[in-house]
Parts: structure tokens; C-alpha cells; sequence
């Protein structure tokens, strides 16, 4: 641990001037630094119950809790819940969602900001989602007894190779300290094995983003969206709602240049965009700008709007999901750059969203395969299939229909995971109480 903490404070000197730079200008990396740095987190349980310490990485793995955690709670009361994120968006999106729970900041990874962290939660039992793995973390976690579960595991191409190389320190310093995975699909656990994983810490238990995805349009959170961008009293499907979700640079330039194109073949089409990452929306603000086309930010809308303007970038956090609710045709970001491995395209498919993504989609390469195969969505190969791919739904309505029907289809057969990933939590707590009780 000694070794790991040196290794990391060299690291954060070599990048501090970067770190520095970035939160002046971005505002990341300053708010609950105590926390973090010192593990400074105050839990309150004056009943003494035993603790369920659930974390989620970002906005994405919160939404994911969202079904499981209640799931959990209706399970076993008698546990206490604890949730922690590690980015200011995760944080704020769950002290939303779980207004109820003590949620906290994950610690840096030094060990004696993660003891301090332990001791003040003093948990049974970890869950982590997908794939937030740190040495110290897991090291405390088995020092002081602590199952930990790993949730929707998933074992991506990329990190498979990284890995690959050093599989004997992973299964070392990572894998032997986790308890359990329950992993998304066959191929993953793969993979896992490939690294040296017994079989016996694997259970394919299916992504439980199906299980949450599933969605009305008429929720009161998408009316409420709807009433506020002008939409109210508009038929559904006129003016047709293209939005582009989690875009990552350059995707904003190149569905912006498609849908100034668009406009001139369907002038009545409007663009929700929603860019994945809050520190770049002044960015696309001036990119949607250029545009010349009428737009807003969702930020400055006050009142509800008479009329819905060409664009409306979505600059707020947790709306993505209602916003769904009002597409007819909707882009996953992440897939055209070959570099992040695409966004889920499970919440639009839920809300039966017929989609286009690019080829890069290694993230969600089952889901989107499946997808493509039932013909719930477009895979294209670049902007300029993209483009042909968009014009082709926007003019056809049945065709629409009948991919919208499908991918929701899909995502009710996918349906399941959540109690089957409680199954396997039940199995180690069940497990974890004969040993103390033994």
C-alpha cells in the first residue's frame, strides 16, 4: 500500500499543473476534496444497522442504481444504504435520485483516505458498478472483511488488451480481492476468465439497463419537458424530434452540419442535442451557435416556451432521460471516433426510439448487435451514412413505428437481470453471515 500511495502522489505531482489548469477552467476536481483526499464522510446510522455500501462511477452507473437499489431496499430493509460517485455530476445525480440515502464521495485511491472512508461507513457489504477497480480500495475492503460484489460487470476489448499484459498483477492486486462478478453477458465472462478469473466468481446475470429502460412517454417528467420546450399542444411526431445523446467531440460538428442539411428537406425538424460531459456545453453552445440556426439552451429556459427553436442543447444533468421520451429519432454519441467505445443505446430502445450509431460501439457491442439484428436501430459507418440513415426515418413514419416496436420488444426479452444480480448478492450475504455466525 506504501508503494501504491508513493506511486500515486508522484503521479498527481507529475499532473498537477494539468489538474490545476483544467479546474480553473472546467471547475472539476475542487468540490469535496476533504472527502476524497482525507475521507472525511459523515454517515449517520443510530440504529446500527448493517451497511450496503453501493458506488457508481458517473451519471450513467447512477441511473443503473436506480433499479437496483430499490430492488435491494424492498429485499432487505434491514439494511442500511449507503452510495457513493466519483464525478461531480454522479454526486449531484444521485443526491437527486436517492434524496432519502446518505451519499458520499469516493475516495482517492491512497490508502489512508479509503481507511478513513471504511471506518466512518463501517459497511458489511460493497457493490460496485461495471468496473471501478483500485487496489487500496479492495485491499481495505478484505482487511476489515468486506465482501465486495461487482455489478453489470463488463470487460471491454480495449481493457482486456490493456490488461492482457498485465494479468498477473490485476488478478493479484484486483481480482482476488472481489468476491463476486455478475457479469452482463457470455463474452465478457470470457474474457474474465482469460485473465486467470476461477469460474466460480463468474455469473452471467444479463445488464440490468434493460430492466430500467422500459419507459412511458407519458411520465411526468418528459410531459413536464414537454410542456416547457413548447411541445404541448403539438402532435406527436410533427415537428419531428431528432436528438442526439451523449455526443462526445468532434459528434456535435458533424450532427450539426447533417441537420442544417435536414432542415432544408424537412424544415419543420428540431434537434434536442446533449452533450455527455457538462464541462463541455459552453463549447457546444458556440459550436450550435454558428449554426445560425434559431436556438436555446435548456439552462436559460424560464418559462415554457410557445414554440420549440430549431436547437435546444440540453445543458442540464439528469434530463436525458425524459428527453427520450419526446424523440422520434434518436443518435447514441460515442460511436463515431473510435475512441470511447459508444453510450448506451438500451434507454432510447426502451422508450422505442428507433436509433443510428456509428461502428464503434464496443461499450455495448451485444445490445447493439442485437439491436441492428431485430431492426430496432441503424449501425452506420460514418457521418455520411449517418446522415442518409437520419433521412431515411425522418421521412418514413411506419418505418419509424415498426423499428421503435422492435427495439422495445428487445429490451422486454432482455428484461431480468435486476433480480438475478440480487440473487447473487443474497448468495454471498447468506454466505458472509453462516461464516460469522461459524
Amino acid at each position: 500500500m506504501l508503494l501504491l500511495d508513493l506511486a500515486y502522489l508522484l503521479v498527481l505531482a507529475v499532473l498537477s499543473p494539468w489538474l490545476v489548469w483544467r479546474s480553473v477552467v472546467t471547475g472539476r476536481y475542487r468540490r469535496e476534496l476533504a472527502a476524497k483526499l482525507l475521507g472525511r464522510v459523515s454517515v449517520r446510522n443510530p440504529q446500527a444497522k448493517p451497511v450496503a455500501w453501493f458506488h457508481a462511477v458517473s451519471v450513467g452507473e447512477v441511473n443503473l442504481l436506480g433499479t437496483l437499489i430499490p430492488a435491494f431496499r424492498k429485499r432487505h430493509p434491514e439494511y442500511l444504504v449507503v452510495i457513493s460517485s466519483t464525478t461531480d455530476t454522479g454526486l449531484a445525480e444521485a443526491r437527486r435520485r436517492f434524496a432519502d440515502l446518505c451519499v458520499i464521495a469516493f475516495p482517492f485511491d491512497f490508502s489512508w483516505a479509503v481507511g478513513a472512508t471504511f471506518d466512518a461507513v463501517k459497511p458489511s457489504l460493497v457493490v460496485l458498478t461495471e468496473s471501478e477497480l483500485w487496489p487500496n480500495f479492495l485491499t481495505a475492503a478484505k482487511q476489515r472483511n468486506v465482501s465486495v460484489i461487482v455489478v453489470n460487470a463488463r470487460m471491454s476489448p480495449r481493457s482486456f488488451a490493456r490488461l492482457r499484459r498485465f494479468a498477473g498483477f490485476a488478478r493479484r492486486m484486483l481480482f482476488s480481492k472481489i468476491t463476486r462478478f455478475a457479469v452482463q453477458e457470455d463474452e465478457y465472462a470470457v474474457r474474465f476468465r482469460q485473465l486467470g478469473l476461477p469460474q466460480s466468481k463468474l455469473i452471467v446475470t444479463g445488464s440490468i439497463k434493460y430492466d430500467g429502460a422500459s419507459k412511458s412517454r407519458e411520465t411526468l417528467e418528459t410531459q413536464r419537458l414537454r410542456q416547457t420546450l413548447g411541445l404541448a399542444a403539438v402532435p406527436a411526431g410533427l415537428p419531428a424530434i431528432l436528438l442526439a445523446g451523449s455526443t462526445h467531440a468532434p459528434e456535435e460538428s458533424l450532427i450539426l452540419a447533417a441537420f442544417a442539411r435536414l432542415r432544408e428537406r424537412f424544415p419543420e425538424l428540431r434537434l434536442i442535442l446533449v452533450p455527455r460531459h457538462p464541462d463541455r456545453f459552453d463549447e457546444v453552445a458556440q459550436l450550435v451557435h454558428a449554426t445560425g440556426l434559431s436556438a436555446l439552451r435548456r439552462s436559460a429556459i424560464r418559462e415554457p416556451l410557445s414554440e420549440m427553436p430549431a436547437i435546444v442543447l440540453l445543458d442540464t444533468v439528469g434530463e436525458l432521460g425524459a428527453a427520450w421520451g419526446l424523440a422520434d429519432v434518436g443518435f447514441t454519441g460515442g460511436s463515431l471516433d473510435g475512441k470511447r467505445g459508444g453510450q448506451s443505446m438500451i434507454e432510447p430502445a426502451g422508450y422505442g426510439v428507433p436509433c443510428v450509431f456509428g461502428p464503434h460501439v464496443w461499450n455495448f457491442r451485444d445490445s447493439a448487435k442485437q439491436l441492428v439484428e431485430v431492426g430496432g436501430a441503424f449501425m452506420v459507418r460514418d457521418a455520411a451514412a449517418l446522415e442518409t440513415e437520419l433521412a431515411k426515418l425522418i421521412a418514413d413514419a411506419e418505418l419509424r413505428e415498426r423499428m421503435g416496436l422492435a427495439a422495445r420488444e428487445l429490451v422486454r426479452r432482455q428484461q431480468g437481470a435486476t433480480e438475478r444480480t440480487l440473487d447473487v448478492i443474497d448468495a454471498i450475504l447468506t454466505s458472509t453471515a453462516l461464516t460469522r455466525a461459524a
